[in-house]
């Protein structure tokens, strides 16, 4: 146990020296992204304390989120445009006001579980997406409403780079508190609500009253995540309460895998990079995200990190050098796989496009003229062109079958390192 904690200690410690090493290593562009990803991961991890740890689906978190945004930069503006806070503690009134509009939203929606709460939560936040335009007074109507970040503590808060440090400290102290609350009695009874509440309200606890507080510190972070995203972008517009953006940390989440602690982070980052980089180089980024979400709810229910731990696991069982090869057609299948639904979508992104319809029109003897993808031409009416994604599904099936079968005769020889009951359980804790 103790050198788990001691290597998990050092990973902490690496990955933080990296993060403050960023700003010197990457361009403003790539630095603002890194901002949205920390964001995100908190919004994320505020969401799954709700979620994962207390067996709660939210669909409207981005009330929270949002709530807190606008009440950070009306703090902001206050004073006549010096602030209500110096700009460090900023996300303060983004928590407070999580906190209490969580609270009141917790009371009414924890009244219900199951499907019942979900939708009570979409509706209060679809209930403040329709208010917010029409209440111009806090929310700004259609414009929204914007301030400046103010200097304090001898820093101007003028670069990305003060930004990105600020919400790096905020976002660190933030998951270092919610790790905590996972090891508080509260906490382990949080997930006594996800397993069995009814064996919780037998033993004499309330129910509520723990919905409620997890509700509302779930509310909380995620005030704290909008302060930091008004603190960065130095305006909130009511957009902030869109339905997509709910559906963020509940896609991050569940990618990353909800078991786990570390998983919402990892979700949150990969595919808020994912959405920077894929965004400026094809327009059905949205629809890879869509994919990516239903593959690893079908496949991988436990999220990418709960996937990892269980192949860490059994290469533990039957050793690295049979894993090694498996491992290598696993990836392979799994590229082959990609490239063939990438290839299909992109063709089919143009071939439905209004700049192909036009060029179609123009051609009028040849209705399907060719089209440019992946640096060649491609025939729609070609068989090589449809051709080329099957062959490369075939050859990821073919891939996989491999691996399936190396898998079953790896497990069936024993293996002269077996894994101990507590690497077992180590592999899906919740922490």
């Amino acid at each position: 146990m103790k050198r788990e904690v001691r290597s998990r200690a050092v990973m902490f410690a690496a990955v933080l020296c990296a993060l403050t090493a960023l700003p010197a290593l990457l361009s403003q562009g790539l630095l603002n992204a890194a901002v949205q990803m920390l964001i995100a991961a908190l919004f994320a991890c505020a969401f799954n304390l709700l979620c994962g740890q207390a067996g709660m689906l939210s669909f409207g978190h981005a009330a929270y989120f949002g709530v807190g945004a606008f009440a950070t930069v009306h703090a902001m503006k206050a004073l006549g445009g010096a602030g209500l806070l110096p700009t460090p503690l900023l996300p303060l009134a983004g928590a407070a006001a999580g906190l209490a509009v969580g609270l009141a939203a917790g009371w009414f929606a924890t009244q219900r579980s199951g499907p019942y709460f979900a939708m009570i939560t979409l509706a209060i936040a679809e209930l403040l997406h329709a208010l917010a335009p029409h209440l111009k007074g806090w929310f700004g109507g259609e414009s929204g409403v914007s301030a400046m970040r103010m200097p304090a503590l001898g820093l101007s808060f003028g670069s990305t780079a003060h930004v990105y440090y600020l919400t790096l400290v905020w976002v660190v102290g933030c998951l270092i508190a919610l790790y905590v609350f996972t090891l508080t009695p509260l906490g382990r009874l949080s997930l006594g609500l996800r397993e069995n509440s009814h064996r919780l309200a037998f033993l004499g606890y309330d129910v509520h009253h723990v919905r409620v507080v997890v509700f509302a510190l779930s509310a909380m972070f995620s005030g704290v995540a909008g302060g930091l995203q008004v603190v960065n972008n130095e305006a909130a517009n009511y957009v902030l309460f869109d339905a997509q953006l709910s559906a963020a940390p509940v896609l991050h989440a569940y990618i990353g895998g909800v078991k786990v602690f570390a998983g919402p982070i990892v979700g949150a980052v990969l595919m808020t990079f994912f959405g920077y980089v894929a965004s400026d180089q094809t327009q059905s980024w949205l629809l890879y995200q869509g994919i990516l979400f239903v593959l690893v709810m079908m496949v991988m229910p436990d999220g990418l990190v709960g996937a990892w731990l269980r192949a860490c696991a059994w290469c533990s069982r039957v050793g690295t050098a049979r894993a090694a090869p498996l491992a290598a057609l696993a990836i392979s299948a799994v590229v082959l796989a990609a490239l063939g639904v990438v290839f299909v979508v992109e063709l089919l992104q143009r071939l439905f496009s209004s700049d192909y319809r036009a060029l179609a029109l123009a051609a009028g003897a040849a209705p399907w003229p060719p089209l440019e993808l992946f640096g060649r031409t491609w025939s729609p009416t070609g068989a090589i062109t449809w051709l080329t994604p099957a062959i490369l599904w075939l050859l990821s099936a073919l891939l996989t079958r491999i691996a399936q079968r190396l898998k079953s005769d790896s497990s069936s020889t024993p293996s002269s390192k077996p894994l101990t009951g507590e690497e077992l359980g180590r592999s899906g804790s919740p922490a």
